[in-house]
């Protein structure tokens, strides 16, 4: 059986460590190739399976890329066209039911940036639309006009929340689900200078056990995922901050989380396992 693992063009190998899921796959019995998700001489009918891992230039052609998903056999694609389209655009951190979530509100205007940050005094602004902390800023109070607000908003809306200084003591937290279990979680500390995490902001991510705290939130989010597209979802990330003495989610990973197979190559065994148990649920015949 054939497993197609979606990536970008410029990332023709796959995501950072994609070694240890090929070999992962490949001691399955499972023949993965990674290929770009833009790419039309792709036979994605002919795939028992398709897994989007490394897409990350989806941002930038979002409606493209959407479309592209809902062409798919939706059996055999992972999480779904429908949960790449609600998680796609970070307005989802307002649709998340009960679970305990950083403040955020989806602005449009420069005026209504302004009224944000001076409601709370620094503020962490970035696209609706957008990954890897590309266009995130930090504002401050008095220090911020109208004109110089709008200029955040002419690619589209843009999420406010406040900073949280956490960031630099407790990092922002990361842990997979999948398949309904917790498998592994990774701490990302920022630069000194910083308060993105990213690696090309000089963050650096380890991974630490599992923490009972974390994993509640993380499962809880699972759960609620669950019933808001009436089915399990196949993996999912829960990136957390610590805020007001408790663990609470930042934003929420469904489309191309990377798996931090450079840092924790062990999990590249858990989804491998999640790949083969879904192609035998949906069964496969070539086309």
């Amino acid at each position: 059986m054939t497993v197609l693992l979606v990536t970008s063009r410029d990332l023709p190998e796959g995501e950072p460590g994609a070694a240890a899921l090929d070999a992962a796959l490949a001691a399955r019995g499972v023949d993965a190739q990674w290929v770009a998700w833009d790419d039309p001489s792709v036979d994605w009918a002919g795939a028992a399976l398709v897994a989007v891992r490394a897409t990350w230039d989806y941002t930038e052609r979002a409606p493209e890329f959407l479309a592209w998903a809902a062409s798919l056999d939706q059996a055999r694609l992972l999480n779904g066209a429908d949960v790449f389209s609600w998680n796609h655009d970070k307005r989802y951190l307002l649709d998340l039911g009960p679970l305990p979530v950083v403040p955020t509100a989806v602005l449009t205007s420069g005026a209504q940036v302004v009224a944000a940050v001076e409601s709370l005094g620094t503020a962490v602004a970035k696209p609706a639309v957008g990954a890897g902390g590309e266009g995130l800023v930090v504002l401050r109070a008095g220090l911020l006009d109208e004109r110089a607000a709008s200029s955040y908003v002419t690619r589209g809306s843009v999420v406010v929340q406040p900073l949280v200084e956490s960031v630099r003591s407790h990092g922002e937290v990361s842990v997979f689900v999948v398949a309904g279990r917790a498998v592994c979680q990774v701490v990302k500390l920022p630069a000194a200078d910083e308060v993105r995490v990213h690696e090309e902001y000089g963050g650096v991510s380890r991974p630490v056990p599992l923490d009972p705290a974390c994993v509640e939130v993380a499962l809880a989010a699972d759960g609620y995922l669950a019933e808001r597209f009436g089915r399990r979802l196949d993996y999912v990330r829960a990136d957390l901050l610590w805020w007001e003495d408790r663990w609470v989610v930042s934003e929420i990973e469904l489309i191309e989380p990377g798996l931090y197979l450079d840092t924790v190559p062990a999990n590249a065994d858990p989804f491998a396992d999640l790949v083969v148990q879904t192609v035998e649920r949906v069964g496969w015949s070539p086309t």
